[in-house]
């Protein structure tokens, strides 16, 4: 397990019956995690003392309950600035698990000695492109919401990376892929962080099970003659950290070499030392 553990500015508490109490900066909040199957006693006094807490709904989705909670804050990871704010099922607009990922690929970017493209696909509000971009790597950032892409380009400001060589786009993946083929562009690097499901931009419908594997096939062929990495993340239950090695090996290492490996992502956990799974990684890259 890959643990996320050099955080200041976030921290998992506690977890118990279905839900998980985490620091945020200067707050505490409390989310569902249908993970924490647990019963055990909710004795830290944060539990009855937090800004904020996502009740799930019987009925599907939930809303949020505030107690003194800002519109929006921040937090740090290094140099890297993240804007959060609460928004639709339970989100805050950062996993801090990624930050383990984070890590290992800005060390790869450094000793790479060499220029460093990098293709993140899905990406959300931006925390793997700071990541790269802040270990000196140009980023193409493609994500099919609009929004989202906005708030990615806030937080590279709120980092000083606004000036970084990052291409900020809102496009469907599989679409800009194919294009970036036809235009025979290459990255050394690609990370990827699909949903379980979801429309692009023209309501172009994904399902990962579906459409994974044809999207790293695909990816493939827009690495360079030299690639340093490939990441894949996963939030589906049911996509074993195995079956994320197995496409890489079949479409990047038969090809390029190098090694793979898969694994799940963790966060530990103050109160009982122990750590929770939040996910799976798949990573293939190439030895210096």
């Amino acid at each position: 397990m890959w643990l996320a553990d050099n955080w200041t500015d976030y921290e998992v508490i506690d977890c118990s019956k279905g839900e998980k109490l985490e620091r945020w900066g200067d707050y505490l909040l409390i989310r569902p995690d249908p993970q924490i199957i647990w019963d055990t006693p909710k004795t830290h006094r944060g539990w009855k003392k937090c800004s904020g807490h996502y009740h799930r709904s019987s009925r599907g989705g939930g809303e949020w309950e505030f107690f003194g909670l800002p519109e929006q804050w921040s937090v740090g990871y290094g140099q890297l600035v993240f804007n959060l704010k609460p928004f639709s099922f339970k989100h805050t607009g950062l996993f801090p698990e990624q930050a383990a990922n984070w890590d290992w690929f800005a060390g790869l970017i450094r000793t790479a000695g060499r220029p460093v493209r990098v293709l993140n696909l899905f990406a959300y509000t931006g925390g793997a492109t700071l990541a790269a971009a802040a270990a000196g790597a140009s980023v193409a950032h493609v994500d099919a919401s609009k929004g989202m892409v906005g708030w990615a380009k806030e937080n590279a400001k709120a980092s000083g990376l606004e000036n970084a060589p990052i291409r900020w786009l809102v496009d469907d993946c599989m679409k800009f892929v194919e294009r970036e083929i036809r235009r025979g562009n290459r990255y050394d690097a690609i990370i990827m962080d699909p949903p379980s499901y979801g429309r692009g931009p023209k309501g172009e419908i994904w399902k990962i099970e579906d459409a994974i594997h044809p999207l790293v096939k695909e990816c493939a062929k827009l690495l360079s003659d030299k690639p340093l990495f490939f990441l894949i993340n996963s939030y589906t239950t049911g996509l074993a950290p195995a079956v994320l090695s197995y496409m890489l090996s079949l479409e990047v290492k038969r090809k390029y070499g190098g090694e793979v490996e898969a694994g799940e992502l963790g966060l530990p956990v103050s109160e009982s030392g122990l750590v929770l799974p939040c996910g799976a990684s798949g990573r293939w890259w190439m030895p210096s």
